[in-house]
């Protein structure tokens, strides 16, 4: 038997995603956001109404950031997205982040969360609320890679969104092999 909930925005997993921009005066700001995700082998798509600050930014500066959340920053990665920019012109600072900038794109990079896409501005259509991003680099940081150079998942710890019961959750456990354990079914 199942439960039905309805029409809502409920999937499994939703990625926890620290989108960041500059500021007019080059401040840093940033926002939590879970509706987004890859929606050409170049591109992401996100879901952000207009009237965040960090939105505004980026229709400002026509590019953006897009960190994954991760376990160890769980607070800093809430608190981002429980205040608003256009009230609390410091809450990256006061989320502890600290900004570097992207070699790529007009947009900061947050030292502390260690896996982010660099982001031009494709468009944005504030009826939707649908924004693209034209993705010209992904960069990790050494500290999550293992030996041969690859991210090891664990080290870098991303967090899920559970909108079933408003928790974050760690991602890590290895359960298969994509791109071959179907393969004996074959």
């Amino acid at each position: 038997m199942r439960k039905n909930f309805g029409a809502k925005p409920f999937t499994y997993p939703q990625p926890v995603f620290i989108i960041a921009a500059y500021d007019e005066q080059g401040v840093p700001n940033a926002m939590n956001a879970a509706w987004c995700g890859i929606s050409e082998m170049n591109e992401v798509s996100l879901c952000l109404s207009a009237g965040h600050k960090t939105v505004k930014n980026i229709l400002a500066r026509k590019a953006f950031t897009v960190s994954m959340a991760d376990a160890q920053h769980v607070v800093a990665c809430d608190y981002v997205g429980l205040v608003s920019g256009n009230k609390i012109p410091d809450k990256f600072a006061r989320a502890g982040f600290h900004a570097e900038p992207s070699p790529f794109v007009d947009a900061p990079l947050i030292a502390e969360l260690p896996v982010a896409l660099e982001c031009k501005l494709k468009d944005y259509n504030p009826e939707t609320c649908i924004m693209r991003g034209e993705i010209v680099n992904v960069c990790v940081d050494e500290r999550v890679l293992d030996a041969e150079g690859h991210v090891d998942v664990a080290k870098a710890a991303p967090i899920t969104f559970d909108p079933f019961n408003n928790t974050y959750h760690v991602i890590g456990k290895q359960v298969g092999k994509a791109f071959s354990d179907g393969r004996q079914l074959k």
